[in-house]
Formats: structure tokens, C-alpha cells, sequence
């Protein structure tokens, strides 16, 4: 009787596992996963549609995303962010900036701009620099009493410069007119500060102001020089002598000044 009990049990048991297991696990599992690449199959056309839909937003919100990029600078500045001056209230006193074109193939015109134009001004103002050419500006600032007419070293200027530069052609001669009409093409490359410094006490930003502004009084001469004529010279009537006659001419000379000698 135990042993129908368990048949019947069994039996009783294998109608239920097969009436659980009707729909093979195989095929339950095959719905989910194929109502599942349908659902990822709309979705990403539905992506699709609306990344299709919305190319000029998205075009626009990159070419925003690009304008908040850093450019790459076209130039390099010796100092690069700080403008150093001698600290000495009720004159004009200068520092000085080397300015590099880092490009190897493009001509770059730059140009000043200040905060304080009735103060300061640059020497050049701006100009136009070939492939890998560098040169050193001056810059003049008056610098003012101060009410206590105490020296103060480390009063803070609000004065502020600014370079910005401009890719353009070989052979172009720099006027500022080109920065106005090529606005677009203009790139800030950096806004510079101004730090005193005590003129009295020797500081290595001190030393190296004085290098530079020595270094371009030398390159001011220079460029004030005529270019050499190394050309004929031409004296006289047009007469052309060239360094064989001038030979002959002073080798004659000396033959008759020390035939006048023997015949003393």
C-alpha cells in the first residue's frame, strides 16, 4: 500500500513537472531573448532617427564646444604671462618681451593692446614675423606717486596687456588695419601683467630684464643702420674704381715716395 502511495505520488509528482515543463526552457528563454533584440533593435533605430534628425543642433552644439577649446598659440613669450617693471614712481620706466613665431611655415603678424593707452605704449606696436623668426619689443610705462608718496613695491596695477596674433602671407607688410579685417582669424595668445620690481635690489627677473632691454637697444640701432653698399663706389665723374686699381693707385704711391727718399 506504501509502495502505490509512492507510485501514485510519483506519478502525481511527473504530471506536474511535465505540466510546469509544457514550454520547453529553451523557448521561453528564446522569447525573452529575441523580444529583447527587438526592443535594442527599435531603440537604436529610434537613436538613429533622432541623431538624423538633430545633425544641424548637434553641429552647433560642437561648434560651440570647439569655440571653448584653447588655440594653439602661435607664438612664444619670454616672459610668458608677467610684464616686469623697476618700481620707480614719477617716471617712464620699460621692460621688455621676446616674441617667437613657433610656426614653420606661416608668416604671423602680432600686435599690442593695452588697458592704459594715455600711459603705455610698445616699441614696434606690432609687426610681422617669418618662420621661426623672434624679436624683443619694449614696452613704456609712466609709473604714478603714490598718495603717501611711500615707495610700495608690491602695489598691485590694474594696467593689463594683450597680444594677439594673425596668420598671414609671406611678403605682407604689417599694418593694424589687417587685425580689423580679418577679425575671425585673430587669436588672443596672451594677456600679460604687469609686476614691479624694486630697481635697488638685485633679483634674477631683474638681471634678466636689464639683458633683454640691452638686447633690444642693440637691435634698435641696428635697424636704424643703412643697409652696405656692396656695390662699386663711384667717384668723380662716374669714374668706377675697383679694388685692383685702388691696389695699383697706393702700390704707385708708395714706389714714388720711397724713390724721394733714395734721392735725398
Amino acid at each position: 500500500m506504501a509502495i502505490a502511495e509512492d507510485k501514485s505520488a510519483s506519478a502525481g509528482g511527473g504530471g506536474k513537472v511535465w505540466r510546469f515543463c509544457r514550454i520547453p526552457f529553451w523557448q521561453t528563454g528564446g522569447n525573452t531573448s529575441s523580444s529583447s533584440s527587438t526592443q535594442s533593435l527599435q531603440q537604436h533605430s529610434q537613436n538613429q532617427q533622432q541623431i538624423e534628425g538633430s545633425n544641424p543642433q548637434q553641429a552647433s552644439v560642437s561648434s560651440v564646444a570647439r569655440s571653448f577649446l584653447p588655440n594653439r598659440r602661435r607664438l612664444r613669450l619670454d616672459p610668458s604671462s608677467k610684464l616686469y617693471f623697476p618700481y620707480e614712481p614719477g617716471k617712464q620706466v620699460r621692460s621688455a618681451i621676446r616674441i617667437k613665431n613657433t610656426s614653420r611655415s606661416h608668416h604671423v603678424a602680432f600686435k599690442f593692446q593695452t588697458t592704459a593707452p594715455k600711459s603705455c605704449f610698445m616699441r614696434p606696436p606690432g609687426g610681422v614675423l617669418s618662420p621661426g623668426e623672434s624679436i624683443i619689443a619694449t614696452v613704456f610705462k609712466f609709473v604714478e606717486q603714490p598718495e603717501n608718496n611711500e615707495k610700495q613695491i608690491d602695489q598691485k596695477s590694474k594696467v593689463k596687456f594683450k597680444i594677439v596674433s594673425l596668420k598671414v602671407k609671406g611678403g605682407i607688410e604689417y599694418v593694424p588695419e589687417l587685425f580689423d579685417e580679418q577679425k575671425e582669424q585673430v587669436a588672443v595668445e596672451q594677456i600679460l601683467r604687469v609686476v614691479f620690481l624694486d630697481a635697488d635690489r638685485t633679483s634674477p627677473a631683474m638681471e634678466k630684464l636689464k639683458r633683454q632691454l640691452a638686447e633690444a637697444e642693440a637691435a634698435l640701432e641696428a635697424r636704424k643702420k643703412p643697409p652696405e653698399d656692396t656695390g662699386p663706389r663711384i667717384v668723380g665723374e662716374g669714374l668706377v674704381i675697383d679694388e685692383w686699381k685702388e691696389r695699383r693707385e697706393r702700390y704707385l704711391a708708395r714706389q714714388q715716395v720711397e724713390g724721394v727718399v733714395d734721392s735725398v
